[in-house]
């Protein structure tokens, strides 16, 4: 899955939740049960995403989405094997932009 966001410092929870197509509420159990997500809170409580939370984010959607892991499983690869995982996945999100950039080149022809 390829995540468009503008480059920017801090991400409202419904920009991330329109960007990864799924609801809010999710994104706020995600950030309960998985330890690595600490979006910054304001004093109304309002959760701004960071880019380095997106990066975990989109480690997590991948876990439990796309690879059909669950919650707990997740948790238990996250803490094993992090550095293999995050090469796994660049890897895999670098070739999927690879794709849509040929795939957008193919469209043009």
């Amino acid at each position: 899955m390829h995540i468009d966001l503008p480059e920017k410092l801090y991400y409202s929870i419904g920009e991330v939740a329109k960007a990864f197509d799924v609801n809010a509420s999710l994104l706020r159990f995600w950030e309960k049960e998985f330890d690595v997500l600490q979006p910054k809170k304001n004093a109304k409580g309002t959760r701004k995403f960071t880019p380095a939370d997106i990066k975990n984010l989109e480690l997590i959607y991948h876990l439990v989405k796309e690879r059909g892991f669950t919650l707990e499983g997740a948790k238990i690869h996250l803490k094993e094997g992090k550095k293999e995982i995050l090469s796994n996945f660049d890897i895999i999100r670098k070739l999927e932009s690879v794709k849509a950039q040929l795939l957008e080149v193919k469209g043009s022809l």
